[in-house]
């Protein structure tokens, strides 16, 4: 059976300004934590900051990526268990996503770990540890709009080295996020032919959460 997902309809997106914060009535301690927010309107790969949680304290202050979404529910990857109860109170406020707009295709998460060189004299061949993972770079290409929020925001990040968050959604609603650096921005143009930008490079900094 074919089970091949068309990536026609993804969609890639830079963090913006923050929005509003949604309240919280509850948590179920674990790993993941579930979050109980009623109607919070977040969506799978979404990244919230945690603040005024009482009882249970541990996500205060905690910018997460967002999984497992239900209606009034969510989870993020932090271990809180044996914590203290939760009481009461909190809030998560999301970041904004811009859509980076006419996308024309993708490529990324091509990095690899470090071989750590753990031979001694007793080795009778090379011996090796693998360090910690590295995401890569995170690479796309578009048609060029000047006037787009998504684009213009990854030209000022490039210009001021700034880290953002980014997001990528693909057909089934399955999502990447991760935190980069804007590395370049190359202007494509030719006869007959539409501007291009073509290979814009993120260096991913950090993990990728997948949702």
């Amino acid at each position: 059976m074919n089970t091949a997902i068309s990536a026609q309809g993804s969609t890639f997106s830079v963090s913006g300004t923050t929005g509003a914060a949604k309240n919280i009535t509850g948590l179920a301690l674990g790993n993941p934590t579930i979050v109980t927010s009623a109607a919070h309107g977040f969506s799978n790969g979404d990244v919230v900051t945690f603040a005024a949680l009482a009882g249970n304290t541990a996500l205060n202050g905690v910018t997460a990526v967002i999984k497992n979404v239900t209606a009034n529910t969510y989870a993020v990857d932090v271990d809180t268990t044996g914590g203290a109860a939760y009481t009461n109170g909190g809030t998560a406020t999301p970041v904004q996503w811009v859509p980076i707009n006419n996308l024309l295709n993708f490529k990324g998460f091509d990095g690899q770990a470090n071989e750590i060189d753990t031979t001694n004299m007793s080795s009778v061949a090379k011996e090796f540890l693998l360090g910690i993972q590295d995401f890569g770079h995170f690479t796309f290409d578009v048609n060029k709009d000047f006037t787009d929020a998504g684009q213009v925001a990854c030209d000022a990040a490039k210009r001021a080295g700034t880290q953002k968050s980014f997001k990528l959604v693909v057909p089934g609603g399955k999502s990447a996020t991760f935190s980069g650096y804007v590395k370049n921005s190359p202007l494509d143009g030719s006869v007959d032919a539409v501007l291009k930008v073509t290979g814009v490079s993120i260096r991913i900094t950090g993990d990728v959460v997948y949702a």
